[in-house]
C-alpha cells in the first residue's frame, strides 16, 4: 500500500503566509517609501558632490544608488514570487527573491572592492576635501538612511530578499556616519587622509553583509537544508515512531525565505496503517521543526527491510540507489 501526500503549504504557522495578500501590498508600501527618500536624496548628493568637487560625496551617492537598485528589485522579485505556479514553474517564480538577494550581496561585495581601492589610493595621494560641505551633507544622508532603514524594517524581513534591502541601507547608513566623522575630522584639523580610513571601515562591514547575503541565497540554490534543520536528526526522530521501520531517500531543502521543504520515503510495519502513520509524521513535521510543505510517501516494508533489522539479510537500501543516509529502527524498540 502507499501513501503519498503533498501538503501545500495551507496552515504553515503564518510564516510563509506572509508574502500573501494585505501584508505583501504593505511591504511593497514601505519599500516605496524606502525607494523615493533615498532616490530624491541622491539626485541631491551628486549635485553637490560635484559643486564641492568631493569624491568622497559622489561616491556615497554611487552607494546610495546600489541600494535604490536593491530597493527596486526587491520590488520586482516581490510581484514576481506572487505569480502562481504554471507550466514548467512548478513552485511559481518564489525563487526571484533569493535571485535579488544574491544580486544583492554580489553588488555589496563588488562595490566594497572598489571603495576599498579608492580608499587604499587617496591614503597613498589625500585629496583636498571640503571638510564642511562634507560633513554637512553626510549629516542629512544619515538622517535619510534611517528614515530608509526603519521603513524597510517594518516590512517583513524574514525575507532573504528584504533583508537584502535592509543591510544595503543599513551599510550606507554607517558609510554616511563615517563620512560625517570624516568631515569633521578634516574641517577640524585638516588631516584628509580621515576619509580614506573611515571609507575602510564601512567596506570591512559591507564584505561581511554582502558575504552573509551571498551564502545564504547560495545555501537555497544549492539545494542545501536550512541552516537550523539537521536532516540526519529528522531522519532520526521520524524512525522514533513506533510503526516505522526505515526512511530514506530523506531530502529537506528551501523553497523561498521561511518556506522549508522535505520530502522522504517511508517504509512501515506491515501491520501498521499507512495513511495513520503519514499523519501522525507530518504532524511532528509540523509541530517540532515548523515543516509544513512535506512530501511523504508510505509503503508496507518488504521482507528483506524487516529481515536486516534482525540482522538475518544484508544491510541493503529498500531502493537501488538511495540518496542520502538510510535510517532505521531498532528491533527492540517494537
Amino acid at each position: 500500500m502507499t501513501s503519498a501526500h503533498h501538503d501545500h503549504d495551507h496552515g504553515s504557522g503564518g510564516h510563509a503566509g506572509h508574502s500573501h495578500g494585505v501584508a505583501a501590498g504593505a511591504d511593497r508600501r514601505w519599500l516605496a517609501i524606502a525607494l523615493t527618500l533615498i532616490t530624491s536624496f541622491m539626485a541631491a548628493e551628486v549635485v553637490i558632490g560635484v559643486l564641492a568637487r568631493s569624491l568622497a560625496l559622489i561616491s556615497d551617492a554611487a552607494h546610495m544608488l546600489t541600494d535604490a537598485v536593491s530597493i527596486v528589485l526587491a520590488l520586482i522579485a516581490m510581484r514576481l514570487a506572487e505569480r502562481p505556479a504554471r507550466g514548467g514553474f512548478t513552485y511559481g517564480l518564489k525563487r526571484a527573491e533569493i535571485l535579488s538577494a544574491q544580486a544583492n550581496g554580489l553588488t555589496l561585495l563588488l562595490l566594497g572592492a572598489w571603495l576599498a581601492y579608492e580608499a587604499v589610493r587617496r591614503l597613498v595621494d589625500p585629496p583636498d576635501v571640503e571638510g564642511g560641505l562634507v560633513f554637512g551633507t553626510a549629516l542629512a544622508g544619515i538622517v535619510v538612511n534611517i528614515a530608509a532603514a526603519w521603513c524597510i524594517s517594518k516590512a517583513n524581513r524574514t525575507s532573504l530578499n528584504v533583508e537584502g534591502a535592509y543591510q544595503h541601507i543599513l551599510n550606507d547608513l554607517f558609510a554616511f556616519i563615517g563620512t560625517a566623522i570624516a568631515g569633521l575630522v578634516v574641517l577640524l584639523t585638516g588631516f584628509a587622509r580621515a576619509d580614506a580610513i573611515a571609507t575602510l571601515v564601512v567596506v570591512v562591514l559591507m564584505f561581511k553583509a554582502g558575504y552573509g547575503l551571498v551564502r545564504e541565497s547560495g545555501r537555497i540554490f544549492l539545494e542545501a537544508a536550512p541552516a537550523h534543520l539537521d536532516p540526519d536528526g529528522i531522519g532520526d526522530r521520524l524512525v522514533a515512531h513506533t510503526s516505522v521501520s526505515e526512511v530514506h531517500d530523506l531530502h529537506v531543502w528551501t523553497i523561498t525565505s521561511g518556506q522549508p521543504a522535505l520530502s522522504a520515503h517511508v517504509l512501515v510495519e506491515p501491520v501498521a496503517d499507512c495513511h495513520t502513520v503519514r499523519r501522525d509524521l507530518e504532524k511532528i513535521l509540523q509541530c517540532d521543526y515548523e515543516i509544513s510543505h512535506t512530501t511523504l510517501q508510505v509503503d508496507h516494508a518488504p521482507a528483506e527491510v524487516l529481515e536486516v533489522r534482525t540482522g538475518d539479510a544484508d544491510d541493503s537500501s529498500h531502493c537501488e540507489a538511495a540518496h542520502g543516509p538510510v535510517h532505521r529502527d531498532e528491533p527492540h524498540a517494537h
